[in-house]
Formats: C-alpha cells, sequence, structure tokens
C-alpha cells in the first residue's frame, strides 16, 4: 500500500528581494522530485493563510522562474502577532492554526527577513510544523552569514557609485549616494568598499560630522576634484522629514561650502534579476529546506555557516539583528586605504 504524500506549504514575507523564486524553485522542486510531496504555493505571505489564498505548484509550474525577480507567491508585511490596542491578540494565529489544519499541510516554509523568521518562531510555539529561510537584501538576520538578495543589491549600488564617479568629476562636486539598511550597513560598506567611496557612513558607527567635513575638506585642498559619500539610510540624522542622503549632503555643504547632490538609490536595490550568486544561494537554501522537511526538521532557520549550509533554531533568530561590527575586517582594510567612516583619526587623503 502507497504511502500518503507529505504536504508542504510554502509562503513568502516581508519586503521582496532578487532570489526568493530561486528559492520558492528550490524547495517545490526538491519536494516533488526527490521527496514525492505535494507543494501548497500560500498567496501573499501570511495574509494567504488568514483569507485561505493558495494554489498547487507542480514542477512545471516551477520551471522558468529561477531568473525572476520579486516572487511568483506575492508577498504582504502582515505581523499576525502584532495587534493595535483593544484587539485580540489571539484571533489572526487561531485563524492561521486552522486553516494550515484545513489545507492539510504538514510543514510550512517561511521565506522571509527578519520579521518573518520571528512569526515562524511564534507560529511553531503554537504547534505548527515550521522551517525558516532567511532572505533580506540588508543581510542583516541572526543565525547566518549570509542571505540571498544581498549580493544582488551590492551589485546595483556598486554600479550606481560607479555611475556617480563620472558626474562627480565633470562637475567637480561631492556626491552623495544614499542606499538601503535601517539598522544595518551591510550594503553601504560593502558597495562603498567596491564603488571607491571616500566616507561611508553606518547605522552601527556613531560619526562626526566635523571629522566628515574635514576629511573632504583636505581631499579637496590636496586637488582631489570629487568625493563620493557612501551612507547607509539608518545613520543618525535630526528629524525626520528628511531622508539620510539629503540630511548629510545639507550637512556638507553648510560645513565645507563644497557644491555637495545626493542620489537616494531607494527600492531599485529591491528589483530585477538575481545575481548568480543569489540564485546559487536561495538554490542551496531551497533544497537544504525541502530535505528538512523531509527529516522532520522543524523549528529552524536554514543558515549558511562558515560555507555550509546548516540550520539554526528559530528560537534563537527571532527579535535578533547581525550588525556591522566596528572592527569587521573590511572597515580595517578601508581605513588603512584613507576610507573615511566618521570616526577614523588615521586616514591617507
Amino acid at each position: 500500500m502507497r504511502s500518503k504524500k507529505m504536504r508542504v506549504g510554502i509562503l513568502s514575507a516581508g519586503g521582496d528581494c532578487p532570489g526568493i523564486n530561486a528559492a520558492i524553485r528550490g524547495v517545490g522542486k526538491t519536494a516533488i522530485v526527490e521527496y514525492g510531496m505535494d507543494v501548497v504555493g500560500i498567496i501573499n505571505g501570511f495574509s494567504g493563510l488568514v483569507e485561505k489564498q493558495t494554489i498547487s505548484l507542480s514542477e512545471s509550474q516551477l520551471s522558468g522562474i529561477l531568473t525572476l525577480g520579486g516572487t511568483i507567491l506575492g508577498t504582504s508585511r502582515l505581523k499576525p502577532f502584532k495587534v493595535n490596542e483593544g484587539e485580540d491578540p489571539t484571533v489572526i494565529p487561531s485563524l492561521i492554526k486552522k486553516h494550515y489544519e484545513e489545507l492539510n499541510l504538514e510543514a510550512l516554509v517561511c521565506i522571509g527577513g527578519n520579521g518573518t523568521q520571528k512569526t515562524a518562531d511564534l507560529l511553531a510555539k503554537e504547534g505548527l510544523n515550521i522551517i525558516g529561510v532567511p532572505k533580506t537584501i540588508d543581510n542583516d538576520i541572526w543565525g547566518t552569514d549570509l542571505t540571498f538578495g544581498f549580493d544582488t543589491a551590492v551589485h546595483i549600488a556598486t554600479e550606481a557609485i560607479d555611475r556617480l564617479h563620472t558626474t562627480a568629476n565633470s562637475h567637480k562636486r561631492v556626491m552623495v549616494i544614499e542606499v538601503m539598511g535601517h539598522h544595518a550597513g551591510w550594503i553601504a560598506l560593502y558597495s562603498g568598499i567596491a564603488g571607491g567611496g571616500d566616507v561611508i557612513l553606518l547605522p552601527e558607527i556613531p560619526y562626526d560630522m566635523e571629522l566628515v567635513a574635514k576629511c573632504l575638506l583636505e581631499r579637496s585642498h590636496k586637488k582631489k576634484p570629487y568625493s563620493i559619500v557612501v551612507v547607509g539610510e539608518g545613520i543618525f540624522k535630526e528629524g525626520k522629514k528628511k531622508s539620510a542622503g539629503a540630511y548629510m549632503a545639507k550637512q556638507i555643504k553648510r560645513a565645507t561650502g563644497l557644491e555637495t547632490r545626493e542620489t537616494i538609490l531607494g527600492y531599485i536595490q529591491r528589483g530585477g534579476t538575481p545575481t548568480a550568486t543569489d540564485r546559487i544561494l536561495a538554490t542551496r537554501f531551497g533544497t537544504y529546506a525541502a530535505q528538512m522537511v523531509h527529516n522532520r526538521e522543524f523549528g529552524k532557520m536554514v543558515a549558511l555557516r562558515n560555507g555550509l549550509v546548516t540550520s539554526v533554531p528559530l528560537s534563537e533568530v527571532g527579535g535578533k539583528t547581525r550588525l556591522i561590527e566596528p572592527d569587521h575586517s573590511l572597515i580595517a582594510k578601508g581605513r588603512s586605504m584613507g576610507v573615511c567612516f566618521g570616526d577614523c583619526t588615521k586616514r591617507k587623503i
């Protein structure tokens, strides 16, 4: 007698990023081809479980999506355990659990960032069989050395910085470029180093505006024709009306008198075709997640540790953020080449 097929659901939640479809493909194809499972796609993140919106995913439906940006399942930022004052905090989680059972799911793979992994942990505590897959362009999920989406975002930001070099040189300006990263400055650090930024300001390192101004004025006095300032969007700024890039451009102009312009890269960092690196990492994560479902290793998140794909308990991931340490090796290398991080004292201009 043939045993009953295992039925697994997949959802993507939170912000979109390149590589999600590659991860969906990795989970789904491995689950179907290797383990003979039935695969259900949950539409629009956790909202799809609340509203019971699903599609059946076959192997043929998962073909041709490897190179696509965004997510074929859609996404939303619904946080099931976050409620407004006066609301019953048990309603949405109970509804999700009810629909999970009505769909005859034996496991749910949650592809998402920090908020998604926190929700995944809470759902696991509610008794659902959950596996997390980390994705975010910010690269700030605790427990994994790397998330897919990050490499593509860095490539996009670096290309933008490359293009700013030519216009900055033509007009002899200071060019400020703001990249994404509310709490963690990984995109700013990596694209800033890759793109030859002269000043790189990160949310993790408090900056001294006088030091930033001094660095830029010294470059000008040494006949350096222009300067590139890379800013993480989460750096300190006074007031909430201005973006970090606009705020820093205004402060630089005021402190130095140098002609300054800002560019805010914004959501373009999230879009488009994933790089080969992100496709491969997402595929590795997805296939490993399917293997974890087969082995019934629930309550964990797929992770990359020292080049190897492994897993970590979701209970250790939720509520934490992977930030850049001030003594990070790339920061040290940048300082040795004269890059100013807003707090440095020894620089070669």
